[in-house]
């Protein structure tokens, strides 16, 4: 079967939603056959392989992004960290802490990760749950607890949330991609969330 040619204009479209390079996005729409959706789903999966690759590198340089809404009634900063003052230095970088802070604005998080949520509350949590199930067939029980809690985490860490901006994205595949283009670890430590006349979330 002959391979599709991928025009210019296709590589840039690509480009432009993933903010990969160009042979990137060309290899990919390669591969996809010029299906714009498969080529951006094999750049995520490959994002994904780097990232954890570097998972385990120290992040000890990075910024903190800040966000005011509302004329000045909700405020956010959150630390965003990295690998080097080159990379916190970035225009990239610079844009992806200010995205999390707009949408942790938004959307208002708890925790940064499901493992961030005390284990007490999770106990709770599966309690209530496995109340509301209890007269569903055993073999299901465990597997629908399970749905419940990772809507609860979907709820509540900011990893875990949609992104505000795109749906389709999670906080956690936005922070890959930013991985991926930087070539370096990128952490999301900690945030407050502040609305004038509550207490804050963190």
């Amino acid at each position: 079967m002959a391979t599709m040619e991928i025009s210019a204009t296709q590589v840039k479209q690509l480009r432009d939603k993933t903010g990969a390079g160009m042979m990137e996005c060309k290899a990919a729409l390669t591969e996809a056959n010029g299906n714009m959706d498969e080529a951006m789903t094999l750049l995520r999966k490959r994002g994904l392989a780097q990232a954890a690759k570097r998972a385990g590198r120290t992040t000890a340089q990075g910024a903190i992004g800040s966000y005011i809404h509302m004329g000045g009634k909700i405020g956010v900063l959150v630390e965003v960290n990295c690998e080097s003052d080159f990379v916190a230095r970035t225009e990239k970088f610079q844009e992806l802490t200010k995205e999390i802070a707009m949408h942790i604005a938004a959307a208002n998080p708890t925790y940064v990760r499901r493992e961030d949520v005390p284990a007490d509350l999770v106990a709770r949590e599966r309690e209530i749950y496995k109340d509301q199930v209890k007269d569903k067939p055993a073999n299901v029980i465990d597997k629908i607890i399970e749905g419940k809690m990772n809507s609860y985490y979907q709820q509540f860490c900011l990893l875990e949330q949609a992104s505000v901006r795109d749906p389709n994205t999670t906080i956690q595949q936005l922070v890959q991609d930013a991985i991926r283009i930087l070539g370096e670890n990128i952490t999301i430590s900690r945030f407050t969330r502040m609305k004038v006349g509550e207490q804050s979330a963190q």
